[in-house]
């Protein structure tokens, strides 16, 4: 018998799920998942320390990227004990109160990982569209404050998320379908009225990823417009060869997130097995490959990797 609040009808813990029918192979199912944590913790582990061990690299482009592989940090320690937890251990019970907590830092860092991205859309428009002003423009005190604005308009769109989820009767199931706690997948156990968890989940969408991919085209508008304008092909090459890992990393964070968007708003006849590893890929292939793609595609992070490692082995 599911053990529920006697109060506000809600169970006393939850049941996560990995991939149904395949419990006996959670061990070999485990191997992936910690290699993609090693990997994303390793790597964005590494993005910082060689940032902060080479001064040549304390400028505004790489402090972003500071933030988004702290980020990535972010998102892997949020999801990592319920994940590891399930695979690793088959302990597939969490409490209600934890869930909503972990529910809430998912959410958080997703969102502050799209404000990080159009910082960084900013950060390429101000360097090639106006460049003798960009360090005036992107002082360390403005990008203090840039970061602090990510940070509060995540957590406090993300804020009413576990208080919206708290006031609903969950009285139709406790079982959950990820190993990991989200909005729409504990707002799917009610058996209450949810509209007004579905417009304020499309609202904090639309306030969210939507303004921002907003503001990241008419960035990059811009910055095409300028390019063009300059005479030399190479250099127009090059002023846009310095927004290449910028608009890798922003497909990756887009278009699975739009792809799990639609696929929870019309995808129901979507086999479930696809929907499960649409939400992996969603959270896992960011912070795994953004270290990889800055430090292969930006020449500086390159050779920075090298100067630390040369100066180590001496």
């Amino acid at each position: 018998m599911t053990d529920f609040n006697s109060t506000s009808f809600q169970p006393a813990t939850l049941q996560l799920t990995g991939f149904p029918g395949q419990e006996a192979v959670y061990h070999w199912i485990a191997v992936p998942f910690v290699v993609i944590y090693i990997t994303a913790i390793v790597g964005n582990c590494l993005v910082l320390f060689i940032i902060w061990a080479d001064r040549r690299l304390h400028r505004p482009m790489y402090w972003f990227l500071c933030m988004l592989s702290v980020n990535d940090l972010g998102v892997c320690l949020s999801t990592l004990p319920t994940v590891l937890g399930t695979f690793c251990f088959h302990f597939t019970v969490i409490a209600f109160d934890a869930c909503l907590a972990q529910m809430f830092f998912i959410h958080t860092f997703s969102f502050m990982e799209s404000g990080i991205l159009v910082a960084m859309s900013f950060d390429r428009f101000v360097a090639i569209c106006n460049p003798l002003r960009y360090a005036a423009i992107l002082s360390n005190s403005r990008i203090l404050t840039i970061a602090l604005a990510v940070v509060m308009k995540s957590s406090s769109i993300i804020f009413p998320f576990p208080f919206l989820i708290k006031r609903l009767p969950v009285c139709k199931t406790n079982i959950l379908s990820h190993a990991y706690c989200l909005h729409s997948d504990l707002m799917r156990l009610a058996c209450a009225d949810t509209t007004v968890n579905n417009i304020y989940g499309l609202f904090s969408i639309l306030a969210t990823c939507g303004l921002d991919s907003l503001f990241i085209i008419l960035s990059y508008i811009k910055i095409l417009m300028t390019v063009l304008k300059i005479a030399s092909q190479e250099q127009r090459l090059t002023a846009l060869n310095t927004c290449a890992s910028h608009i890798c990393a922003v497909l990756l964070f887009y278009v699975p997130i739009i792809a799990v968007t639609l696929m929870h708003r019309f995808g129901k006849n979507f086999p479930h097995l696809v929907q499960i590893l649409a939400s992996y890929v969603y959270l896992f292939v960011t912070p795994v490959l953004n270290p990889v793609i800055y430090s292969v595609k930006t020449k500086e992070i390159r050779k920075a990797i090298f100067r630390v490692l040369s100066r180590d082995l001496m």
